[in-house]
């Protein structure tokens, strides 16, 4: 009889934390975005709870909003992901570390250097969060008039994807031979230049950073529109969706799932890990009671900036906040799968405009679960044990509090049901999450003539 599964977890940490207004909170850190002894101590919290790894999204750019609702809102200033995590490596020692990172903004030489850098200064603990950027704000900043289709950014990844991983595939892992006696550094047969020549790029290499401790940074895809999806499929290793419901989150497990045969991948290659907010009270009524206070704190003009990211080209100048909300846009060139989620959150319940923006307000589309620990439990392990997620993305509604309540309340919980680890299997996320280390694609050439020719 084999091992019983086990739940992977990830803290998904967002400066004071998930709610729009948490920074209003009194028991937020007000200066989480840039205070570093914030970001180290609730990443010492998420080690103390044995979860996989902490993550941070991340975009090249503010979004957007009219100057009321930007000056309301306290999380447009904060540390890039892969600078901060590079500091914290240092000061811990099992907790794995996903930074998102933009192939329509970024370059592929430069983001595999720093994602190896990365691997070797956390030995080990490093992955990547790949993002093809839904901010149509960043495009400015880097020169462009107009933010590219979405077709063409998930063309674009798809390409990015396989120069990042023929970079890290540069050197083989026992390349340097490092002989005094002899002079020779490394050997010359292990050291594979890539010469990429495709429609979007152009990559001579090789990288000047070894082979990552894990051979590739851990992989991580978050689009769930049929390009995310089939980009999830080929490439991802990890995928932190947003499901509302258990049919929802069955249906996108069991069709991810389902695809990842035709690229020669097992079921085990890829966990699928669910954003969940929780509202933890040590009664339903107080957990209710917290839900309700930090709603309070939403003012006005930030509720109508969350309707009007989804409401794009809709006047909403003649409804009220208890009007029923009207139908949305169709179509997006942002976020394709946010706008989905959106478009069945409204319809599904007959949703007030205020109903909407509330149930926004949370985790912009993720799941909010309200209750005791044991009922938070209960939830997660629901969708656990019924096809739905290899595990969840904690977004704590408050940082750090919300941290704190989820680690030392409902992680014994999961503990005691036999559902999540006492202690790290490994010490890379690799083989945390239970992923294979890949290959060298260049050395398995070499090595293998069938595979040469074909």
């Amino acid at each position: 009889m084999g091992e019983k599964r086990r739940f992977h977890l990830g803290a998904f940490i967002q400066a004071t934390g998930h709610h729009v207004s948490a920074w209003r909170h009194p028991e937020a850190q007000i200066d989480a975005g840039l205070n570093f002894l914030h970001y180290w101590e609730i990443t010492r919290t998420a080690e103390r709870g044995l979860l996989d790894a902490v993550f941070l999204a991340d975009s090249p750019g503010i979004w957007g909003g009219t100057p009321e609702t930007q000056k309301r809102n306290g999380k447009l200033a904060h540390f890039e992901p892969v600078t901060l995590f590079s500091a914290l490596s240092s000061v811990t020692k099992n907790i794995g570390f996903i930074a998102t990172a933009s192939t329509t903004y970024e370059d592929p030489y430069n983001l595999a250097r720093k994602f190896a850098s990365l691997d070797y200064l956390s030995n080990g603990r490093a992955g990547w969060n790949v993002v093809t950027t839904g901010n149509e704000n960043a495009a400015a900043n880097f020169g462009l008039e107009y933010h590219p289709e979405h077709s063409q950014r998930y063309e674009r990844a798809e390409e990015f994807v396989e120069v990042v991983k023929g970079l890290w595939d540069s050197w083989e892992d026992d390349a340097f031979i490092r002989d005094r006696e002899s002079g020779i550094y490394f050997d010359p047969d292990k050291l594979h230049i890539l010469n990429h020549q495709g429609k979007y790029f152009s990559v001579k290499g090789p990288l000047n950073v070894g082979r990552p401790p894990q051979g590739y940074p851990v992989i991580v895809q978050a689009g769930a529109s049929e390009a995310g999806r089939e980009l999830a499929a080929r490439t991802a290793e990890v995928i932190f969706t947003a499901n509302q419901t258990l049919s929802d989150a069955q249906e996108f497990y069991s069709d991810i799932k389902g695809r990842l045969g035709k690229y020669g991948r097992s079921f085990e290659d890829l966990k699928i890990m669910p954003g969940a907010f929780p509202v933890i009270g040590r009664t339903e009524e107080e957990a209710q009671e917290k839900y309700e206070f930090i709603q309070s704190l939403i003012h006005p003009d930030v509720a109508w900036g969350i309707l009007k990211t989804y409401y794009k080209g809709v006047d909403l100048s003649g409804y009220s906040l208890d009007d029923i909300a009207p139908e949305l846009p169709s179509e997006t060139n942002s976020n394709k799968s946010r706008l989905k989620l959106v478009q069945d959150l409204a319809s599904r319940g007959s949703l007030t405009l205020r109903q909407l923006y509330l149930a926004l307000a949370t985790a912009r589309g993720h799941r909010t679960i309200i209750g005791t620990p044991e009922s938070i439990a209960d939830q997660l392990e629901e969708w656990f044990n019924n096809g739905a997620a290899d595990g969840f993305n904690i977004m704590p509604p408050i940082l750090p509090s919300g941290l704190d309540d989820f680690v030392d309340l409902v992680v014994p919980i999961l503990q005691k049901r036999g559902l999540f680890r006492t202690e790290y299997e490994g010490s890379t996320l690799r083989e945390n999450l239970g992923l294979r280390r890949p290959p060298n694609q260049f050395a398995v050439r070499v090595d293998s003539p069938a595979l040469v020719l074909a």
